[in-house]
């Protein structure tokens, strides 16, 4: 029987590409001279980096999308459903991963510890041992309370501190206090997580008025999307001292980060790996390979996405 052919527009972990090619043929969508286009039944890409309705056209064959993790806000909808093809994710993945990653850096920004272990680096001691902030009694504000939200929320409940967040309408059953306003949400939080999907809805929401209502003694983490941010808004609040620090795993203009971030030392950068573990990997592979099964089986995936 011919193998169907499998199209990665990502780097994919070893164990997923070894997975994939032990059933599939796989291939590299860098290495474009060789991918028979005609051929590809499936592409396997992630919010970031999506599927527009070009690339869509260029794949006759194509029969699903599979998004590796949750975001797919850059695959286009509309023409995939307007030529037949199913988008599948993988919901829930890396929640915890994330969530982990989230609370990491709000414990490192507050007590200072990318700082100070570089001046301790440096032999310094004197003059390094001023009072930090706590987590403990302190207003979490989450930005989005989704699976990822939910779960940062439960770290921090963890740590005794105060929970709120915003979305467009209220969370049933949840014991945090919801704010409509994002300028609210800011101005009532020590701590501003961003944890919410990309995408033009979100574009730019934390901008210069949010920062200025988080103030001078207010951190912001980012572990959504890059695009949720004003990047410049947010070098302004943190040269200027308009917010005391970040923690930015996301940038809106990946793998570019801007000069005047990484010269900041009141910011912490990771390169877009809060959500990798390796059991949120090994999740997310198993999520790609059913979603495949089913849909060559003639199943519709358990993860697939309703056309918009």
């Amino acid at each position: 029987m011919q193998r169907l052919h499998i199209l990665a527009l990502i780097p994919l972990p070893a164990a997923t590409r070894a997975a994939l090619a032990s059933t599939y043929t796989l291939h590299d969508g860098m290495d474009t001279h060789s991918v028979p286009w005609d051929d590809i039944a499936a592409v396997v890409t992630n919010g970031t980096t999506g599927l527009s309705a070009e690339q869509l056209e260029r794949l006759p064959a194509l029969r699903i999308v599979c998004a590796f993790g949750a975001g797919y806000e850059a695959v286009d909808l509309g023409a995939a459903a307007r030529r037949g093809v199913v988008v599948a994710n993988a919901p829930g993945a890396n929640d915890e991963t994330v969530a982990d990653h989230a609370l990491g850096f709000l414990l490192a920004l507050s007590r200072g510890y990318g700082a100070l272990t570089a001046a301790m680096r440096a032999g310094g001691w004197c003059g390094l041992r001023a009072a930090r902030p706590t987590l403990h009694g302190a207003t979490l504000g989450i930005i989005g309370m989704g699976r990822i939200g939910q779960a940062i929320a439960l770290r921090a409940l963890g740590f005794g501190m105060q929970v709120r967040y915003c979305t467009r309408s209220p969370r049933n059953g949840l014991p945090y206090r919801h704010e409509p306003s994002l300028l609210a949400l800011a101005g009532a939080s020590d701590y501003l997580v961003a944890a919410c999907p990309g995408g033009a809805s979100t574009h730019h929401i934390v901008d210069g008025p949010v920062l200025a209502a988080l103030g001078p003694e207010g951190f912001f983490v980012n572990v959504a999307r890059g695009s949720v941010v004003d990047t410049e808004a947010l070098v302004q609040a943190l040269r200027t001292g308009g917010i005391a620090g970040a923690g930015l795993d996301v940038f809106e203009y990946e793998p570019e980060v801007p000069a005047a971030l990484r010269a900041l030392d009141n910011v912490l950068l990771t390169p877009h790996l809060a959500g990798r573990s390796p059991a949120s990997q090994a999740a997310q592979t198993a999520a790609l390979l059913a979603s495949l099964a089913d849909c060559f089986a003639g199943r519709e995936p358990a993860t697939a996405i309703p056309p918009r």
